[in-house]
């Protein structure tokens, strides 16, 4: 079902389907330093909720430096997998400035976070409960992701294209868990949809 308004966590992907058929063979190697990367911006990522759990608290808001730079370590990880995976054939760069919106110049990946003005002050002691379904019905999606990856995989080497609905498919996955993240992660009250749509 539509929501009256965009969820506060939209990503979208924009790429040409056609590519050279070796990627899938080498892609993932070659993001192996932004992987590295992205488990190092995960770890300050940890840090940076722990500390935002107690603003919400005292405060009912996160301080927008800390909103936003908890928004950069999502979209590196975003644009860093999304290449790991051969989504795309671009290259992401090492950015690291902390920004809740994408301005797009860099990448055919697109992650936004609206920034909430107020949050609830006791939902962060029991948003990990209520997201509880959610975290059962993405074990699933994720393994059917593994099957979709596979079929992707072997799609690029013999006919030099992504299949849409399949990439349509992961990216879908991705922007469902990332939305759920992001509201166990305190970045939001809005429940997230059970939905991989980019318009919700």
């Amino acid at each position: 079902m539509a929501m009256s308004n965009p969820y506060p966590v939209q990503l979208s992907l924009h790429a040409d389907r056609q590519m050279a058929r070796w990627r899938p063979l080498v892609q993932w190697v070659l993001a192996i330093p932004h992987l590295v990367v992205v488990s190092a911006l995960t770890t300050l990522r940890h840090v940076l909720t722990a500390i935002s759990f107690f603003t919400v608290l005292f405060t009912k808001r996160i301080p927008r430096p800390l909103f936003d730079a908890i928004a950069m370590t999502y979209r590196y990880e975003w644009r860093s997998v999304s290449y790991a995976m051969f989504l795309h054939e671009n290259y992401p760069p090492f950015d690291f400035q902390p920004s809740a919106g994408d301005d797009g110049d860099v990448s055919h990946d697109m992650l936004t976070f609206t920034y909430p003005d107020e949050l609830s002050r006791w939902q962060p002691l029991y948003k990990w409960l209520l997201a509880v379904p959610h975290y059962v019905v993405l074990l699933a999606l994720y393994a059917a992701s593994i099957v979709v990856v596979l079929f992707g995989f072997v799609a690029v080497v013999v006919t030099g294209a992504y299949p849409e609905r399949a990439r349509d498919f992961l990216v879908g996955v991705y922007r469902y868990g990332l939305r759920v993240q992001a509201y166990v992660g305190l970045l939001t009250d809005a429940y997230p949809p059970f939905a991989v749509r980019a318009a919700s």
